[in-house]
């Protein structure tokens, strides 16, 4: 079976081989063909890097990418099907990808397989399974929040910083905070990485090991709460087709009830609810200024 995206290759292959499409022309973007195709993003992408890597197309600047110009000094031919070398950073990206862009229910083994045009047995030699796989996508995508040493001068500026990378992270990766548990941690390198940098960010400040702990784990649950929510506002907006404002506007009739029962709630603004940067701000700030309170003791 030929994977998606070498299938969505060939037939835009064809199309250059035919003149439809000739050299400085326009080739369809990525989320085109992902949405003529029904493809993941990340197959998109690979079907046009395999163009680009064939020296078919090129990218412009300013026009995108376009068929390329030497196109026209040569006959275009179809490839063999060759299937390129499969490796740990080539699954994990794929797995990544595909979460991304469509949740982390949508990353299974076969799911993975087709994308990589692989056969599924040959993911076992990566990863032993879902769970191991989720494991291993979270890890990666720690990896990417690396956190400078020492980092900035005092406890508070260090507790902001390692908190803003993970809230990144998460929005970056709205699947991100499913993969984190505090109760059954998985024992995910790069993440221990980001604990030990907060628990050394804590030395020196007269607490004791549980205290040091706990501080920790309750500042990244702060993170991932505030992200949880941030994904669920998106993928409600993705499903739904609404955004908060249209949304809000459909709630008028009910809103209005409530303010007759709750007149303070007249006063305040929904703006303040859908800016979750403010919220994860000032919640932290908040947090600070209270375990600033049990530092000083």
């Amino acid at each position: 079976m030929t994977a998606p995206y070498l299938r969505i290759a060939a037939e835009l292959r064809d199309r250059i081989a035919a003149g439809e499409l000739r050299p400085g022309d326009p080739v369809p973007s990525i989320r085109r063909i992902a949405e003529e195709y029904g493809v993941a993003i990340a197959t998109a992408t690979r079907a046009m890097a395999t163009l680009r890597d064939e020296g078919l197309v090129q990218a412009r600047v300013g026009a995108g990418t376009v068929v390329s110009a030497r196109v026209g000094t040569r006959t275009v031919r179809s490839p063999a099907v060759v299937q390129p070398p499969l490796g740990r950073e080539q699954v994990l990206s794929a797995a990544i990808a595909i979460a991304d862009a469509e949740g982390l229910d949508a990353v299974s083994m076969r799911r993975l397989a087709a994308e990589l045009g692989a056969g599924s047995m040959t993911l076992y030699r990566y990863v032993d399974g879902k769970d191991d796989l989720v494991r291993q996508m979270a890890d990666e995508v720690f990896g990417q929040g690396a956190l400078p040493e020492p980092g900035p001068d005092g406890w508070r500026a260090k507790l902001e910083l390692v908190s803003r990378v993970q809230w990144q992270l998460c929005k970056r990766h709205l699947w991100l905070p499913r993969a984190i548990s505090f109760t059954r941690p998985l024992m995910m390198p790069n993440a221990v990485a980001h604990t030990g940098w907060t628990l050394r960010a804590l030395e020196g400040l007269g607490l004791p090991p549980e205290t040091m702990l706990q501080e920790a784990i309750t500042l990244a649950a702060f993170v991932t709460t505030v992200a949880m929510t941030n994904a669920a506002e998106v993928e409600a907006g993705a499903e739904s087709g609404l955004s908060f404002e249209h949304w809000w506007l459909s709630q008028e009739h009910t809103s209005a009830e409530l303010v007759g029962r709750f007149p303070v709630l007249g006063q305040l603004s929904a703006e303040v609810a859908i800016d979750l940067d403010g919220l994860f701000e000032y919640g932290l700030q908040r947090h600070l200024d209270g375990f600033a309170l049990l530092v000083k003791g």
